[in-house]
């Protein structure tokens, strides 16, 4: 016997009328934007970390002198305050040929200068006394393809040198105190290393770290698409239940129409990332935008993320209709308030007590700080459903204005409602309060304007210092030179042998000081405090970046569940809200208590959150041994407003809607 669940369920749909059909679209809408966002998280995470593999290569991979093809030293050089990663090469004699590095088409010979794209440019762009003559007698070879670079703006130059080049020399070595990896030489046969460069090796745990703090609020936008309709879903099935419908095809029909909605909606959004890839990767991110294909997340995640939320948004629905399955009769006469449970609360402090316990010591890793962290957000959704319950009923008790006494009802009899209207801000609150105060600040020496020179020895240094004078006059640089002594650490040098140079004029000067001194480095780059600072300014320049956009992504979730779910509420309270019209009550009324039903339980669960993201960031702040960044606060607050400005905003967006679905009761009053 052929199953009656798909007509009827397609009968229904067809005859919903323009209000199902506007929450079928906005329960599609909010399942776009949830894959949508979903796709280009994954691609963020996939793509940072292809980033760093692409620059592997340049970090060199000794290996033992019988062995050895070649030799590579990696430094970097600062212009315009952007680093350039300069690879020197030398085939050793004698030996078998190395084979070419990442995106070079072959190994580069003596005097050949292979440059990556954007710094061909920049050599064209720039007066060669800031950068071209920092790489003399070399001519150019070719350009890097996109197989050795992180990024279209990557500025990268490879470099081929004479086995006795000073520049591939033993003392090419690490230049000073203060150098991380930023300058490595070794013997190698090859490009085999699995050290991602200083400047993308940060890249994806930041990236990471803003996802699984995202991820949590996107989850709830989509799952809130299912929800969309529930009430007007409920009491159409349940007439169809007392008409004798089995419990079994009730929940079929609200599969089957839920997913429907879901795939077209989650489908729609995976199109439109992928249509948009193009602009994505022109995003700025660390060295800076992305090769598209990096941002590419694959079929295999596409259709993940597609079947994830199409299934999220149809058991999100399922789940509201138990009630429909046990009492259809109580659901068809709206006599059964969803009242909460004190085990929630219960439930709550346990996991906060075991939170607070866990991470009293701060020494946790990874993994262990991303299950606390779903621990938490699932202990909140728990919660928050019965502390808006428990509102409304006290609000109820005390109100004195008709708004306030309609908003605490609503409260009290949909807890679950009220709470999913505030959820994603009450959740962006943690995020807020966890990023403005875990902002990295290091603190160390600082030696602006300074050009620093390695030497052998103090002696050298004087021979270099009268030559630096020299050059420096000849190219129009006014600079104070120096040199610095074994005692001396108050300087870039810390303590080495050279010669430093105070520049005045700017960074257009210091880049043309760096230029003129590179002769005098024997085979090293002069470098300025971009150079010894690099290192902590990568890492904390990825978090301020990943924060900025977490923050603003989750604070437009959260608007756009709020402005959707509050939509929704219209479409399900057309009737209650007709009878309160007919009743006499203004749409200011109404209106008024709409913004109160979101702004009560906001008030109280989100300074709750808020408290808990910023317990969080001082946790990883101990953890990684800084102080909190009490300059966030203000951060803090500024988030709060716009968040709380945004949900009112949100909710008196469907303000025309209300104004059509009561226009009928409203004429009945004149």
């Amino acid at each position: 016997m052929r199953s009656p669940v798909l007509p009827l369920t397609w009968h229904l749909a067809r005859s919903s009328g323009r209000r199902g059909l506007q929450s079928h679209l906005l329960a599609a809408g909010a399942a776009a934007v949830g894959a949508f966002l979903l796709l280009v998280m994954i691609a963020a995470a996939i793509g940072s970390g292809t980033r760093a593999d692409h620059t592997t290569w340049r970090t060199p991979h000794a290996v033992a002198a019988s062995r050895a093809t070649a030799v590579q030293v990696t430094t970097s050089t600062y212009v315009r305050h952007d680093p350039v990663t300069v690879v020197s090469l030398a085939q050793l004699p004698d030996r078998a040929a190395t084979p070419a590095p990442p995106g070079l088409t072959a190994f580069p010979e003596a005097g050949e200068m292979y440059v990556s794209p954007a710094l061909a440019d920049l050599l064209t762009e720039l007066p060669k006394d800031r950068l071209a003559d920092r790489f003399p007698g070399v001519r150019s070879a070719g350009t890097i393809g996109a197989a050795g670079l992180a990024s279209p703006d990557d500025l990268v130059a490879v470099i081929g040198r004479a086995p006795g080049d000073p520049a591939v020399s033993p003392a090419a070595g690490n230049q000073n105190y203060y150098d991380e990896n930023l300058t490595d030489r070794a013997l190698v046969s090859g490009f085999t290393s699995t050290k991602a460069s200083v400047f993308t090796s940060a890249d994806r745990t930041t990236v990471l770290l803003g996802v699984l703090l995202l991820v949590v609020p996107v989850i709830v936008l989509a799952s809130a698409a299912g929800r969309l309709g529930a009430a007007r879903r409920e009491q159409r099935l349940a007439a169809l239940r007392l008409a004798g419908a089995t419990p079994r095809q009730i929940l079929a029909m609200t599969a089957v129409e839920s997913a429907g909605v879901g795939a077209a909606g989650a489908l729609s959004g995976a199109l439109a990332y992928a249509a948009l890839l193009p602009a994505l990767a022109r995003l700025p991110y660390g060295v800076g935008a992305w090769y598209t294909g990096q941002l590419w997340v694959g079929p295999l995640w596409f259709a993940a993320v597609v079947l994830a939320v199409t299934a999220l948004i149809t058991v999100s629905a399922v789940t509201m209709l138990r009630q429909v399955a046990t009492s259809p009769l109580g659901v068809a006469q709206q006599s059964n308030p969803r009242r909460t449970r004190l085990i929630r609360l219960v439930v709550f402090v346990g996991v906060l007590g075991y939170i607070w316990s866990t991470t009293g010591g701060g020494q946790l890793k990874s993994r262990q700080l991303i299950a606390l962290l779903f621990l938490f957000y699932g202990a909140f959704w728990l919660f928050g459903p019965w502390v808006v319950d428990r509102l409304g009923r006290i609000v109820g008790r005390y109100a004195v204005r008709p708004a306030t006494l309609l908003a605490a009802r609503r409260l009290s009899d949909d807890p679950r409602g009220a709470w999913r209207t505030v959820s994603g801000l009450v959740l962006a609150g943690f995020v807020a309060g966890f990023f403005s105060i875990s902002t990295l600040s290091v603190d160390g020496p600082s030696h602006q304007g300074q050009v620093a020179v390695v030497t052998a020895n103090a002696a050298d240094a004087n021979r270099v210092a009268a030559e630096a004078r020299t050059a420096l006059d000849r190219a129009g640089v006014e600079a104070t030179v120096s040199v610095t002594s074994e005692d001396a650490f108050d300087s870039l040098l810390s303590g080495v042998p050279g010669v430093i140079a105070k520049v005045s004029g700017g960074q257009d000067r210091v880049d043309t000081a760096v230029t003129a001194l590179t002769p005098l480095g024997a085979g090293r780059f002069p470098f300025t405090q971009e150079y010894v600072s690099a290192p902590d300014d990568t890492i904390t320049s990825r978090v301020a970046t990943v924060s900025t956009a977490t923050l603003v992504l989750s604070f437009v979730v959260a608007a756009a569940s709020a402005g959707l779910t509050a939509a929704a509420n219209v479409l399900d309270r057309r009737r209650v809200y007709g009878l309160l019209r007919l009743s006499g009550a203004p749409l200011a009324v109404l209106d008024r208590s709409r913004i109160r039903e979101a702004v009560i339980p906001l008030t109280v669960l989100a300074g709750g959150t808020t408290v808990m993201g910023v317990f969080g960031a001082m946790q990883l702040n101990k953890a990684a041994g800084t102080t909190m960044n009490t300059s966030g606060a203000v951060q803090l607050v500024i988030c709060v407003v716009v968040g709380a400005l945004a949900m009112c905003a949100a909710v008196l967006g469907s303000r025309p809607l209300l104004r059509r679905v009561t226009a009928g009761a409203a004429q009945g009053t004149e």
